[in-house]
């Protein structure tokens, strides 16, 4: 017998010692028993596997007074029992279910238990209250993870509603809402006029990870009441209502045409008219600013009625017994729509009062009307000769003779070896000069001034007088053509042509001259303003006119103007406020507007105009455009790039940052562009940061950023600006990558030292509309940082201006500055002594020399079977985009190095050239260049 005495203790404790001590117990009885008839050994039986967990206790929440189950599931087990916060829970709180599992054999037991309210708020301690089930076999025991049981709630303010808003029309809106306190946190949608916004129907909506609500471009169908609806399993708040308008701002449609003048006769008025609906305002959207009409003074020609002249005297009495008078409707004469004379222009009556008896016969009356005819016929001769007299005479008053070469270009004009002037020209040469019979007789059309009188006397007289020209040079003929579109002066000389002195010496001035008398030309009428505009006398040498820091130049090449001729010709950069821009729809302007002139002049071979550009070429996403303005200002399409034909009268080189235009046209340019789908294209802009020059003496300081276009030009406009208003740039400018997405450009400032610093911005962020800046049509465009210090003694500002495209690239100005110390002259354009001059004349104003691009062309212009000509040349060069265009060119190869010194104008190196010709095999031609040149 065995006395086992089991000491108190819990009831699964007690239960397992019991099953063990009875199980050893039966053992050695029956093996005692049984020794003699049972084997030595059995097979043994498979070990029992650990409980593992089918279902685990799940994280729960208490809602109000109501108590959560737990449960939990594990086969193999004898047991499974719950602990709570390190406790168990007690065996009359759990609710047991034995089964077997029809698989596998084992027996599967769940458990669940209750938590109340009351159980959880008696938990003292940062822990959460927790449960975990721990399961038995006979292999061991297996804990499940812990399920949390939280009470929950939600409180009923909102940290932060979303407040309505007036926007604009594609505006990026951001509704903003910060839900209540809650155990779970809420769960948070959206209400559009009561209606849930479901972003995933509507890709315009898109909500935050911080609840917030994002309208990317705000439609007129947006305007609405928004409620932000916060939600957990306890309860569901709702936000005050945010009220959203979307306005739109009215636009004026096109004018009207002038209406007829109100006056039927003399002084009046005419009027046009435009609406505000293009489009028109909505949602309280601004009105059109300026006038909806426009008028201006007309006048109309007053009619005259027509008046009869005085009857005529009586003619003689002719055979028929009759005689006749006439007047004429010349007392006044009908015009501007006046009624002609009532009446008749002849009246006849009887001569003899009935006695006049007719007895002439048949033959007398042949006699009669012969005489007549004879008459009429010497009628007509007098006539002709009278006219024939008048026009001589008019052409003697037209035509004047001016001396030869050697007598009239001598220095003073000294007497001698001149033509009589006639007495009836008072504009002729010296009228009391002895004739010189033996000079060889010049012509010149239209009036001829003294050339030693001043040129303010008549816009028409070239000042000649300090000219080089002056000098003695033989066979001279002088011409002068008067026009009120360009004006030469013919010097063909037989002993070679003129120096580049006498070229820049010579001053033309009858092409403004011609528009003060009466010509109406548009060309003519832009304004000269320094630092953007450049000008030079050109003649068959050619030159270079250039705009310095603008990247703006215009390349004459030799034998662009005739022998013998010179022309005044300009290069003006146009003020953006006052030209019409070429853009339009989705088109952006990409470098400056230039005028090059003198319009209408006619071209013997193409000029190359340079102008900077903003596009980013890295990608083919551009379609670009140049465009000419034609004489009535609106804008035409000269060539697409990648779109040429042999009409196209144009040819356009592209490099990364400037295109040169090979042109026979004169006029005013301007390069646009727009997305090539499906990818949006990319401008380059450049951002400028200015601040007051110091010393700053007053409470209030300024920062000013300028978003400008990536060209030398807009910097230079800028920061002429800028010294206007007192501002100096504080760093280079910064570029930035501004892409066709219709996003805002955004500006921040951040990281101001509060306690000395505050900024005058109400707003966390300022926006420049982005069609603003992709149309180019408002230059410059800036935002200003108003800020106020403490005191007069705080001088250091610190702080940093972030500035980016909205879903875009940007860029950050560390600013760290001494408001009170003078900063020395900071500019970011080349000095004036590194710049290129503003004009150079003749062989200057080339590299190459003339006698080695003679050579080139006489080797390459012509049509080689191995195709080394100047196809090959064209692209080694990288001109060989259109190799069209330059096929239907006398000289194909000069009009390639015409473009080459274009693109080489600041380097100027013929290295370039020399390795394209070495590469194609060219030696004779490398041997010249090393001779003649400086390669």
């Amino acid at each position: 017998m065995f006395s086992v005495r089991i000491q108190r203790c819990s009831g699964p404790i007690r239960l397992l010692v019991l099953i063990v001590i009875c199980g050893t117990l039966i053992s050695d009885t029956e093996s005692s028993d049984y020794s003699e008839v049972l084997p030595d050994s059995f097979p043994s039986a498979p070990a029992e596997p650990l409980p593992e967990f089918q279902v685990e206790p799940e994280d729960a929440f208490i809602v109000k007074n109501r108590p959560v189950k737990l449960s939990c599931k594990a086969a193999p087990a004898t047991q499974i029992y719950f602990k709570c916060n390190g406790e168990w829970v007690n065996q009359n709180d759990h609710v047991t279910k034995e089964s077997l599992d029809q698989m596998t054999g084992l027996v599967m037991r769940e458990v669940d238990i209750s938590v109340s309210r009351t159980q959880v708020e008696e938990l003292f301690g940062l822990e959460d209250y927790w449960c975990q089930c721990v399961a038995w076999s006979s292999a061991g025991t297996t804990k499940s993870r812990r399920a949390y049981v939280r009470i929950s709630y939600l409180r009923k303010n909102f940290e932060q509603e979303p407040l309505g808003r007036e926007v604009r029309l594609d505006q990026e809106v951001l509704l903003q809402c910060r839900p209540p306190e809650g155990i779970p946190p809420a769960e948070v949608d959206w209400l559009k006029n009561e209606e849930l916004i479901d972003p995933s129907q509507d890709s315009n909506f898109l909500m935050t990870v911080d609840h917030d609500l994002i309208i990317k471009q705000a439609r007129l169908s947006d305007t609405a009441n928004y409620t932000c609806v916060a939600r957990n399993v306890v309860a569901k708040r709702r936000s005050s209502t945010a009220t959203l308008i979307v306005y739109v701002s009215g636009g004026w449609s096109s004018w009207t045409e002038w209406s007829e003048c109100n006056a039927k006769c003399g002084r009046g008025w005419q009027r046009r008219t435009r609406s505000c609906t293009n489009p028109a305002p909505l949602n309280g959207g601004a009105f059109c600013e300026g006038p909806p009409f426009q008028r201006v003074t007309c006048t109309t020609l007053c009619p005259v009625d027509g008046g009869w002249t005085e009857w005529s005297k009586w003619s003689a009495c002719g055979t028929e017994c009759t005689h006749w008078r006439s007047r004429e409707c010349q007392a006044p004469a009908p015009r501007n729509g006046g009624r002609h004379c009532v009446g008749s222009m002849m009246e006849s009556k009887n001569c003899t009062e009935g006695l006049c008896v007719r007895t002439l016969g048949a033959g007398s009356s042949v006699a009669v009307y012969a005489g007549l005819v004879g008459a009429l016929l010497l009628c007509v001769l007098l006539v002709l000769c009278v006219g024939v007299l008048a026009y001589r005479r008019h052409c003697r008053h037209l035509h004047v003779d001016i001396t030869d070469s050697s007598s009239a270009l001598t220095a003073a004009f000294h007497p001698g070896n001149y033509k009589p002037p006639r007495q009836d020209n008072p504009h002729l040469l010296h009228p009391s000069m002895p004739p010189d019979l033996t000079a060889t007789a010049g012509t010149i059309r239209g009036p001829l001034y003294s050339l030693q009188q001043s040129t303010l006397d008549s816009p028409h007289k070239i000042p000649m007088t300090t000219s080089p020209l002056l000098d003695p040079m033989p066979t001279l003929k002088i011409k002068l053509y008067n026009s009120s579109t360009m004006s030469s002066l013919e010097l063909p000389s037989s002993g070679g042509g003129g120096s580049d002195g006498e070229i820049m010496s010579l001053k033309m001035v009858g092409t403004m001259g011609g528009m003060r008398g009466g010509g109406d030309h548009y060309g003519h009428t832009l304004p000269r303003e320094p630092g953007h505009s450049a000008s030079a006398t050109l003649g068959c040498l050619g030159g270079r006119l250039t705009i310095p820091n603008t990247g703006v130049s215009l390349l004459v090449p030799p034998g662009t103007i005739p022998q013998g001729k010179f022309y005044e010709m300009y290069l003006i950069i146009n003020k953006w406020e006052k030209t019409t821009l070429p853009s339009e729809g989705s088109q952006t302007v990409l470098s400056p507007v230039v005028s090059c002139g003198p319009s209408g002049m006619v071209l013997g071979r193409p000029v190359v105009l340079t102008l900077p550009h903003c596009a980013l070429l890295d990608s083919p996403d551009w379609s670009l455009t140049l465009k000419s303005q034609s004489h009535q200002g609106a804008w035409e399409e000269v060539l697409t790039v990648g779109e040429e034909s042999l009409s196209t009268p144009c040819y356009l080189q592209l490099e990364e940052q400037s295109c040169h235009v090979l042109m026979e046209q004169l006029g005013t340019y301007g390069l646009v562009g727009q997305s090539a789908p499906p990818h949006p294209a990319c401008k380059r802009l450049q951002l400028a940061l200015f601040a007051p020059r110091a010393p700053c003496l007053s409470l209030d300081y300024s920062l000013r950023v300028y978003c400008i276009q990536d060209t030398p030009h807009a910097l230079k406009e800028v920061l002429e600006v800028e010294r206007s208003l007192g501002g100096v740039l504080l760093e280079d400018p910064k570029p930035l990558l501004f892409k066709d997405s219709y996003h805002n450009l955004r500006l921040s400032i951040h990281d101001i030292p509060h306690s000395h610093w505050r900024s005058k911005l109400l707003a966390k962020y300022q926006e420049i509309p982005f069609y603003h800046i992709w149309s180019g049509s408002q230059r410059p465009l800036h935002c200003t940082f108003s800020l106020e210090r403490g005191s007069l003694a705080v001088s250091q500002l610190t702080c940093k201006i972030c500035v980016r495209q909205v879903e875009g690239e940007g860029q950050i100005f560390q600013l760290h500055t001494d408001i009170q110390e003078t900063l020395p002259p900071h500019s970011p354009l080349p000095s004036g002594s590194t710049c290129l001059p503003s004009s150079q004349v003749g062989s200057y104003a080339f590299r190459l020399p003339a006698s080695i691009r003679q050579k080139i062309c006489a080797s390459l212009d012509a049509p080689s079977a191995r195709g080394c000509d100047w196809r090959l040349l064209a692209h080694s060069l990288g001109f060989d985009r259109y190799l069209n265009y330059f096929a239907t060119k006398p000289s194909p190869t000069g009009v390639l190095l015409d473009l080459w010194e274009a693109c080489h104008q600041g380097d100027a190196d013929l290295v370039s050239l020399a390795t394209a010709l070495e590469d194609m095999g060219k030696s004779e031609v490398l041997v010249v260049m090393t001779t003649d040149g400086d390669c």
